[in-house]
């Protein structure tokens, strides 16, 4: 079997890290600003590409903001990606030997993603709370349904999972149950079913049948909607092959083209994180590793930018909403990191997780 580090190294990996995680706060930032060109995640509406076109083509100083916004949410695929490579290489070729069990596995996981995001949960209420335009509507139910990660499969997540970015904890712990039950140490033909399976529901919800929004919008809320990067980090583990820089560089040339036209079709919309993936990685094995160094230090603190990045913009976004656009989100950046390192250390006083 071929070594996963010729594949993806923990440097590499580290890298792709930081840069989802970069996209992931800045989209989340950009994108709630009034005159942003906004993304087409859940659902799909052509008049949203067509509006990044002309932005595209007017060049002004607020292009930055309208990628970022429109683009930037494409980090998710990256770390699904990055989840189901390392799933196999843990699991089915590091521990090849070992079997784990359903419930084990399960609850392993389960606590390690609440002993990430209870802290950032508790921070979020409390934030919300005291802001006097902050979200007060936080119940019992929806609180118990974040905390047992259920949330995402309730009617209307848009507005009920708060922090809204928390819905990938949700999902995450959905991709680690479908692995564990159905892929794990199967046929690599059982991930390409899932895969297609989980294409074709969402190629029944066209933007052409009347209420398909809606349901597409919570569908895409579970795993249906992410199994294909998922599912590409597995089978990039098991059958991925290495070529040279020439290969690399047409391979992230095509990606990127493929990734702007195809958001313009709601077909090809479904595929456009398959070519996220593809670019992103073969723009990372392009790149020298001195310049990887800052990408890589990001990625270190990644999931600790995650869990506090919504705390923060709720308390800075204001600025940008008064105005000062580019300097709120200079303020953000930096607040996040420097946050983010303290909620890293915080991790340090709270019991992993061990797997029996």
């Amino acid at each position: 079997m071929m070594n996963k580090q010729q594949l993806l190294s923990l440097t590499e990996s580290k890298a792709l890290r930081g840069i989802a995680i970069l996209g992931i706060i800045l989209h989340n930032y950009c994108h709630f600003l009034g005159f942003a060109v906004k993304e087409n995640e859940y659902t799909f509406n052509v008049d949203k590409p067509t509006q990044l076109a002309d932005r595209l083509l007017s060049l002004n100083h607020d292009l930055f903001i309208h990628i970022l916004s429109f683009f930037g949410h494409y980090g998710v695929p990256l770390f699904l990606f990055i989840s189901g490579f390392g799933l196999v290489a843990k699991y089915e070729q590091k521990e090849k030997d070992k079997t784990v069990g359903v419930l084990s596995f399960t609850w392993y996981h389960y606590a390690k993603l609440l002993r990430l995001m209870f802290l950032g949960y508790i921070a979020f209420a409390v934030v919300s709370y005291l802001h006097p335009h902050g979200y007060h509507g936080y119940t019992f139910g929806r609180v118990v349904a974040q905390l047992l990660m259920y949330i995402n499969m309730l009617p209307d997540p848009d507005h009920i999972i708060k922090p809204g970015p928390y819905w990938y904890f949700g999902l995450t712990l959905q991709l680690y149950i479908v692995y564990r039950l159905f892929l794990y140490r199967r046929k690599s033909a059982y991930v390409v079913a899932f895969i297609v399976v989980c294409w074709a529901i969402q190629t029944v919800f066209s933007p052409e049948m009347i209420g398909s929004d809606d349901s597409l919008n919570r569908i895409r809320y579970n795993f249906i909607g992410a199994m294909l990067p998922f599912g590409m980090g597995m089978l990039y583990a098991r059958h991925g092959k290495t070529y040279g820089k020439p290969v690399y560089a047409a391979i992230a040339i095509l990606s990127a083209i493929a990734v702007y036209t195809g958001s313009f079709n709601f077909n090809s919309w479904l595929w456009v994180p398959a070519f996220i993936v593809i670019g992103a990685v073969a723009t990372i094995k392009l790149l020298p590793e001195n310049m990887l160094k800052p990408c890589v230090w990001v990625g270190v603190i990644s999931s600790a930018l995650f869990v506090v990045h919504p705390v923060l913009r709720e308390i800075i976004i204001p600025m940008s909403y008064r105005g000062r656009v580019y300097t709120g989100i200079i303020i953000y950046i930096i607040a996040s990191i420097v946050c983010a390192w303290l909620f890293k250390l915080l991790f340090r006083y709270i019991p992993k997780p061990k797997l029996r």
